[in-house]
């Protein structure tokens, strides 16, 4: 059995997509993985499974949401030992403790590359906002009190690319690789 994670993309967003996790995990248990956990309620799923291959099991989740909740939604598999082997690979800048600061990991999924992306959202703001890519994610950080200043807050949520994402607090990432 390998440690999974899944990231759903958009739920339980402004009353949009929503989905309960009590009910989301007991659609994976219902799929036979194992210990299934859920953290916060926006679509963060750790747990077990024999299969050993990421697209097909994210196509079997996407396929349970839509058969039990019907609701297309994007669905990002990571092993938990990539994840954490990612997270050693972190810039010096991101994640640290101060509270200025917004760090975010932005997750592409496999139909994307990040020239691709890149090209969709534009430069970030250097003044405002630092990036790092890393295989299939970007850190990412900016001031909190700028973060309307950045070229990337809204870009990400609303450019041609924004469904091949999903983005994740280094808080969120943290707890969730240990879980």
């Amino acid at each position: 059995m390998k440690r999974y994670i899944a990231l759903l993309r958009g739920i339980n967003i402004s009353g949009k997509n929503r989905i309960t996790m009590s009910d989301l995990k007991a659609g994976f248990i219902e799929l036979g993985y194992t210990a299934v956990s859920t953290y916060l309620n926006s679509g963060n799923v750790i747990f077990d499974s024999g299969i050993d291959n990421k697209e097909e099991l994210s196509n079997a989740i996407r396929f349970m949401i839509n058969k039990q909740f019907e609701l297309e939604i994007p669905v990002f598999v990571i092993l938990q030992e990539e994840l954490e082997e990612i997270l050693k690979n972190a810039p010096e800048w991101w994640g640290d403790s101060s509270k200025e600061i917004y760090d975010n990991l932005i997750f592409m999924f496999p139909t994307i590359s990040y020239d691709r992306f890149y090209n969709e959202v534009g430069n970030p703001k250097e003044a405002y906002e630092k990036i790092y890519h890393y295989k299939n994610v970007i850190f990412w950080s900016f001031s909190r009190k700028d973060y309307q200043k950045t070229n990337w807050w809204l870009k990400t949520a609303n450019s041609k690319v924004s469904n091949e994402i999903t983005i994740r607090t280094a808080n969120t990432v943290r707890k969730i690789v240990n879980m």
